[in-house]
Protein backbone atom coordinates (compact mmCIF):
# COMPACT_ATOMS: atom_id res chain seq x y z
CA UNK A 1 0.00 0.00 0.00
CA UNK A 2 2.75 2.20 0.98
CA UNK A 3 3.88 2.00 -2.63
CA UNK A 4 0.85 2.63 -4.36
CA UNK A 5 0.73 5.89 -1.90
CA UNK A 6 3.99 7.16 -3.11
CA UNK A 7 2.96 6.53 -6.47
CA UNK A 8 -0.19 8.31 -6.41
CA UNK A 9 1.44 11.49 -4.67
CA UNK A 10 3.75 11.29 -7.15
CA UNK A 11 0.91 11.84 -9.74
CA UNK A 12 -0.37 14.89 -7.46
CA UNK A 13 3.14 16.62 -7.61
CA UNK A 14 2.65 16.30 -11.38
CA UNK A 15 -0.65 17.21 -11.87
CA UNK A 16 0.05 20.60 -9.55
CA UNK A 17 3.04 21.15 -11.18
CA UNK A 18 1.14 21.35 -14.45
CA UNK A 19 -1.77 23.17 -13.31
CA UNK A 20 -0.87 25.29 -10.52
CA UNK A 21 -3.11 25.84 -7.39
CA UNK A 22 -6.39 23.47 -7.61
CA UNK A 23 -8.95 22.11 -5.56
CA UNK A 24 -9.02 19.35 -3.68
CA UNK A 25 -11.66 18.36 -5.66
CA UNK A 26 -10.35 19.01 -9.05
CA UNK A 27 -7.19 16.75 -8.10
CA UNK A 28 -9.30 13.86 -7.27
CA UNK A 29 -11.17 13.90 -10.00
CA UNK A 30 -7.90 13.87 -12.53
CA UNK A 31 -6.11 11.34 -10.84
CA UNK A 32 -6.54 7.92 -11.60
CA UNK A 33 -7.23 6.08 -8.73
CA UNK A 34 -9.41 5.61 -5.44
CA UNK A 35 -10.06 9.16 -3.50
CA UNK A 36 -9.05 7.45 -0.28
CA UNK A 37 -5.46 6.90 -1.81
CA UNK A 38 -5.57 10.80 -3.40
CA UNK A 39 -6.11 12.00 0.18
CA UNK A 40 -3.64 10.07 1.97
CA UNK A 41 -1.02 10.84 -1.15
CA UNK A 42 -1.97 14.26 0.24
CA UNK A 43 -1.78 14.20 3.67
CA UNK A 44 1.80 12.63 2.95
CA UNK A 45 2.89 15.43 0.81
CA UNK A 46 1.84 17.83 3.49
CA UNK A 47 3.05 16.45 6.11
CA UNK A 48 7.04 16.48 4.23
CA UNK A 49 6.48 19.96 3.45
CA UNK A 50 5.88 19.18 0.01
CA UNK A 51 2.21 20.87 -0.09
CA UNK A 52 0.12 23.90 1.25
CA UNK A 53 -3.51 23.35 2.10
CA UNK A 54 -5.86 25.94 2.33
CA UNK A 55 -9.66 25.89 3.42
CA UNK A 56 -11.67 27.76 1.07
CA UNK A 57 -15.72 27.49 1.83
CA UNK A 58 -16.37 23.70 1.02
CA UNK A 59 -13.70 22.60 -0.48
CA UNK A 60 -9.86 22.75 0.02
CA UNK A 61 -7.45 24.76 -1.92
CA UNK A 62 -3.58 22.51 -2.62
CA UNK A 63 -0.41 23.50 -4.61
CA UNK A 64 3.23 22.54 -4.38
CA UNK A 65 5.58 24.82 -1.78
CA UNK A 66 8.20 26.41 -3.99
Amino acid sequence: MITEIGITAGDIWHYLDVHGKSSLSQVAKSIDTEKERVLMSIGWLAREGHLIVEKTGQDYQIYLRR
